[in-house]
């Protein structure tokens, strides 16, 4: 991931790389154990970057009708992912993908910069992928799972690095 090879982020139409994490409950979940439940984005990010940081409330927006599952996928140590989840009112899932197993899932999906996002259909496709913020593909993604991600009183930008 950081001071490696340069990677490709999973594009839209690829399978999605499996994966087992461990959860803030200390419970693991697999990619296939999520699709079971249907289509799940995925969003994975660090504590410490602005970036995801902007992106969390409104994830919390599309996780909050339950017309899409919603897993954050935390690059930080449990204790500070909770802080993390806490601050910022997070009740959707949050997997672990620990530096100790030298972020295996993050660098299986090509992530090189936080916040990095997919949308996996129940067959494991995936079908939008993105990193950074962007406006457009988070509302891009409320109107399929019939969420709102944004208030008229919300001033967001229309795209940010991650």
């Amino acid at each position: 991931m950081f001071g490696r090879r340069k990677t490709t982020l999973v594009a839209a139409g690829a399978k999605a790389p499996s994966f087992n994490l461990a959860g803030l409950s200390g419970s693991t979940r697999s990619l296939q154990d999520i699709l079971a439940g249907g289509p799940a984005l995925l969003a994975f990010f660090k504590i410490s970057c602005p970036v995801c940081q902007l992106s969390a409330p409104y994830l919390e927006r599309l996780a909050a009708n339950n017309g899409l599952q919603v897993f954050g996928i935390s690059q930080d140590e449990a204790s500070a992912t909770r802080g993390f989840a806490k601050r910022f009112g997070l009740t959707f899932p949050i997997l672990l993908d620990p530096s100790a197993e030298n972020y295996a899932a993050s660098n299986a999906y090509g992530i090189s910069s936080v916040p990095s996002l997919f949308l996996i259909e129940r067959d494991g496709i995936v079908s939008k992928s993105f990193a950074g913020f962007s406006k457009r593909d988070f509302e891009q993604i409320g109107a399929r799972s019939g969420v709102v991600p944004f208030g008229p009183d919300d001033h967001v930008p229309e795209w940010k690095a991650g």
